[in-house]
């Protein structure tokens, strides 16, 4: 999944923190069930990612002398500028000297991410070393300290006079900023005094920071008891993948096993962030829970109400009907809730070499732009790609954009399955479309998570395609075919059923604690009501909610990716029916970065989220792989 910068970017006004970005981005955890079953072949040695870019370690002279001057580049932007951008303003040169002014804030902002970067990066690695955890924190206090000095910054930015900043903006030195100028003004009116905003930057580490910490450093440690081994959550998750139903059933009971027996601190986790959330929201003024998750993902609420409504009214044609097609295969009248992503019966599975993976991955993207399949290769190519499963290393997987003076890094758990090759799809699409937005700079390159996650699903459909095309028997496309639908209902039913859950649960806290037994409810129901009645959501399940960290390290990002899923067929629909000219459209969308609202960046493909019919186009893709499932089984 897309990374959200570290640092202070674009809208720091709504108090920033240096949030753990890895663990907004666990693929696997998120869709429910990670990818494969087994480990990769054992003779095979998987690429590690080498950090060196950023820093050559964590006691570099290099490293401290950034975190020096960043102490020193926040404090001496404090001591030349605050108090003084109004004045500026009135100055006949007010566009070149602001512009000058954003421009080295700019600056500052890629030196403390590069640094935030390389503390994340090196805890996803092994958050279960010691060291590296206080490596990570104690960079997470330094970058919280330093940054301090520039709240004041964008609180004066969006004080300033509305008529005297468009005039300035006629200077090219400010007006190449316009798209972040007019971004962080959407935040103006929910901005505090400059007083409380320092008192909520300087408290979000040792507060939320502390337990979303928490939160990753309990997921690490849980070990699962299977057939007398304990396992990590990473090893055990993909037991659910296993062709055998009696390993599927241990793993699930032993995961419902382990996550009782942390009910009370999951719980605890959630109700204490859940009420910091809605502390924050109160003071700023948002009315509804998930109001600050559409602000800062630039989409308007009744957008999202819509999207959610057409695919909460799709259930029953779209997983209710592809479960109860999945059980007939399995001859069962319902799946038990751990056969939900098991492969299909009597399929024969191979492992998929980390080198096939890459050629094939490799081709799809070539097939449709040379250019694009040429910025996927520098991953490989430089060591930008940490693959194999370790012991602490974080679960799932996430491309993180570090800072654009920098380069992209990609984490998978590597295990040699064909979704894993998705998966390598998935974060190369994240990756790329991260190289391309760099461009913009650290103010501009980040996208909102609504945007963000079209290159990811856009990669993997090239590639599922690809291999789709090349599928060798009837067999064969029917298994790629039930895989892809799983997926997709992965993305756009399951994420959607976890917003609506994340939306109970804030919206019941708000009168008080909820138990365990509580959250297990809403849970159940929720996914009962997505899943539908040919999955049995038995003893257990109702403690599945715990592991999932995008309830806790970034509230309601999951709609983002139902959106980009139907974004994409939608947009895949226009690539099959116009392809000439389609890649250097699609890849100028990509370089925009965060300089453009989604109903500008979707124009040149003739499509607008606002409208209803949109989100029926790609639900419809997969409403006809599921009826072509339909005609195979006759």
């Amino acid at each position: 999944m897309f990374q959200t910068s570290l640092r202070p970017h674009a809208r720091p006004v709504l108090s920033a923190d240096f949030e753990s970005a890895f663990a907004v981005a666990r693929r696997s955890a998120c869709f429910g069930a990670p990818a494969t079953a087994t480990a990769a072949p054992a003779a095979e040695r998987l690429p590690e990612w080498n950090l060196a870019d950023l820093y050559p370690s964590m006691e570099s002279p290099e490293l401290k002398a950034d975190l020096d001057q960043a102490d020193a580049e926040c404090k001496a932007f404090e001591a030349a500028y605050k108090g003084k951008l109004a004045d500026m303003l009135a100055a006949p040169d007010a566009g070149a000297a602001l512009g000058a002014v954003v421009a080295r804030y700019e600056a500052i902002d890629d030196l403390l991410g590069r640094i935030a970067s390389y503390g994340s990066l090196i805890y996803a690695g092994d958050t279960s070393d010691p060291a590296r955890a206080k490596f990570y924190g104690d960079i997470q206090e330094r970058l919280t300290d330093a940054s301090t000095h520039l709240l004041f910054f964008t609180l004066e930015m969006n004080r300033l006079d509305d008529a005297a900043l468009e005039a300035a903006m006629a200077d090219p030195a400010l007006g190449y900023y316009r798209p972040w100028v007019e971004d962080l003004r959407k935040d103006k009116p929910y901005q505090l005094e400059d007083r409380i905003e320092q008192l909520f930057h300087e408290k979000s580490n040792p507060s939320r920071g502390a337990w979303s910490r928490l939160f990753d450093e309990t997921i690490s440690s849980l070990r699962f008891t299977v057939d007398g081994q304990e396992l990590a959550i990473e090893p055990t998750l993909n037991l659910m993948q296993d062709p055998r139903e009696e390993v599927r059933k241990t793993a699930g009971l032993a995961l419902a096993d382990t996550f009782s027996k942390n009910l009370r601190l999951f719980s605890l986790i959630t109700n204490t962030l859940a009420k910091d959330k809605e502390i924050s929201d109160r003071w700023r003024g948002f009315e509804d829970v998930a109001s600050s998750r559409h602000l800062a993902n630039r989409v308007e609420k009744e957008v999202v109400d819509a999207m959610v409504e057409a695919i909460r009214v799709s259930f029953p044609r779209l997983s209710h009907r592809y479960y109860a097609l999945k059980a007939r295969w399995f001859g069962k009248d319902k799946l038990e809730f751990w056969d939900r992503n098991a492969p299909l019966p009597k399929v024969e599975t191979r492992d998929i070499a980390w080198g096939e993976a890459r050629d094939t991955v490799l081709s799809a993207y070539g097939a449709f732009s040379p250019k694009m399949a040429d910025i996927a290769k520098t991953f490989f190519d430089k060591s930008w790609i940490d693959a194999p499963v370790r012991p602490g290393k974080s679960p799932g997987a996430f491309a993180h954009p570090t800072v654009p003076s920098a380069h992209p890094y990609v984490l998978l758990n590597y295990q040699g399955k064909p979704r894993d090759v998705m998966t390598l799809a998935h974060e190369l699409g994240h990756g790329v479309h991260q190289v391309l937005a760099a461009r913009q700079g650290a103010l501009m390159a980040p996208t909102p998570l609504t945007l963000a996650e079209t290159a990811s699903v856009f990669g993997e459909m090239l590639t599922f395609r690809r291999l789709l095309e090349a599928a060798e028997s009837p067999k064969a496309r029917k298994i790629m075919l039930a895989q892809k639908v799983e997926d997709m209902i992965n993305t756009v039913v399951r994420q959607t059923a976890f917003y609506t859950f994340e939306r109970h649960v804030h919206t019941e806290r708000r009168q008080g604690e909820l138990t365990a037994d509580k959250i297990g409810e809403i849970w159940m129901k929720v996914q009962g009501e997505s899943l539908g009645p040919a999955i049995h959501l038995g003893a257990g399940y109702e403690t599945f909610w715990t592991y999932i960290p995008h309830f806790i390290h970034s509230p309601f990002y999951v709609y983002a990716y139902a959106f980009g899923d139907c974004l994409v067929n939608s947009l895949y629909a226009v690539y099959e029916k116009a392809a000439d000219g389609f890649a250097d459209r699609y890849l100028a969308m990509l370089s925009a970065g965060g300089t453009k609202h989604h109903a500008e960046l979707l124009a040149p493909f003739g499509l607008d989220a606002r409208d209803p019919a949109f989100w029926q186009t790609g639900l419809s893709l997969i409403d006809g792989m599921i009826s072509e499932l339909e005609r195979m089984e006759g």
